[in-house]
């Protein structure tokens, strides 16, 4: 495949490439876990967490997909601090392009992005996509907010959300809804011919977006490049060791305390077990202390790698779409050629061929990637609809 020229690359800024890199890999990882979806779903597992279950393989191919959600929200808060603070010109008033964007996603999460799964899969998920949809909402209205403000607030959600586990409606009472919406996962409609279930609650996502706002500042254009690397590396290991300690000794963070297993690496397994519908605290530090740490390790480097996850990076709602499809499509085309070999479906139980296939895929979708990546920065200020893909 061609590269990125590395002359042009040079053109942009450090941590410019920096994000685009770190949402170029989650994108990757995403890979990986929709095509578990596609051709694993025949495997009788409700949760690739549950150690009871599930089997190494299957849990830490999962994991790799936790980091793709909190680092999605985080950046797009960050991103939103980037857009309000632009290079050598005045603050702009971020709230109509969250809110814009913020519409968009919610609509696509109910047409494109349901269709890829309607055929399989009966019920509307609210999910990822909506979920972002709605923290760009929160965020167009709270980013009028006083920063530190914003900060306090998101901070708050993020470390104080757990208190409210206990706290639970059941679907006769009145907070039900709202409660579902915000908090619990379950189902918004259960009857008729559509039933409408909630996957992310958004409280907890909101105070994701919130921090992420609040980070803006770590890619100002005033602060070098040394001094972000310090700060994400200790922002980052923070993170760790503060897990470390409310994990280790099950303080608080996690609704589920680990327990030693009969091996090591099931007792590792049951240690780093996070919820994450909703994501608890100790889900978040996990997930948002690796991003950070990957985002100083970005910073340094600069090889056909990272310029190629770049590229995805620099096309997130593009690949993601065309990523659907293109899984679809296949898993239809080995359903038309070797039938339904799992029951109804068609499937595969090795993951070996689950994770050859999560190799392939980023390869064949590089080039439509990469043009559409160089055609929207082309032409984004002509065709400004370009700028939501």
């Amino acid at each position: 495949m061609t590269l990125p020229d590395p002359a042009a690359a040079q053109n942009q800024t450090k941590r410019i490439l920096s994000i685009d890199a770190m949402r170029g890999l989650i994108i990757i990882f995403m890979m990986l876990d929709h095509i578990k979806e596609r051709f694993a779903l025949h495997i009788p597992i409700l949760d690739p967490m549950d150690l009871a279950q599930t089997s190494p393989a299957m849990y830490f191919s999962r994991y790799l997909a936790h980091l793709c959600a909190p680092m999605f929200v985080f950046l797009t808060g960050l991103s939103a601090w980037l857009y309000a603070h632009p290079a050598n010109q005045a603050f702009r008033s971020p709230s109509r392009f969250l809110a814009k964007r913020g519409l968009f996603l919610i609509v696509l999460e109910l047409t494109a992005v349901y269709l890829v799964w309607a055929g399989s899969i009966s019920t509307i998920f609210l999910q990822v996509i909506w979920a972002i949809g709605l923290c760009m909402l929160a965020l167009a209205v709270l980013s009028k907010l006083n920063y530190w403000l914003v900060g306090l607030l998101g901070f708050a959600i993020v470390i104080g959300h757990n208190l409210l586990s206990p706290v639970h409606f059941t679907p006769d009472e009145w907070g039900y809804n709202l409660w579902t919406l915000m908090h619990d996962r379950g189902y918004l409609t259960d009857t008729g011919p559509f039933t409408i279930r909630v996957s992310y609650p958004v409280l907890p996502w909101i105070g994701v977006i919130l921090v992420g706002y609040f980070a803006g500042p770590l890619y100002a254009q005033s602060r070098s490049p040394e001094n972000r690397k310090k700060l994400l590396l200790s922002l980052g290991l923070g993170c760790y060791a503060l897990l470390l300690v409310l994990r280790g000794f099950n303080l608080y963070g996690e609704s589920l305390p680990w327990e030693s297993q009969q091996s090591t690496l099931l007792t590792l397994m049951a240690f780093f077990n996070f919820t994450k519908y909703p994501p608890s605290l100790d889900f978040l530090l996990i997930t948002i202390g690796t991003g950070l740490l990957l985002l100083c390790l970005f910073e340094s480097l600069d090889n056909r790698f990272i310029r190629a996850l770049t590229v995805f990076g620099s096309a997130p709602m593009f690949i993601y779409l065309l990523h659907l499809y293109v899984i679809l499509l296949c898993y239809s085309l080995c359903y038309a050629v070797f039938g339904a070999n799992q029951g109804d479906r068609f499937g595969v139980d090795s993951y070996y061929l689950i994770w050859a296939f999560a190799i392939l895929l980023p390869l064949a979708l590089y080039k439509p990637t990469q043009w559409f990546a160089q055609y929207k920065h082309r032409e984004k200020h002509l065709k400004p609809w370009l700028t939501y893909f």
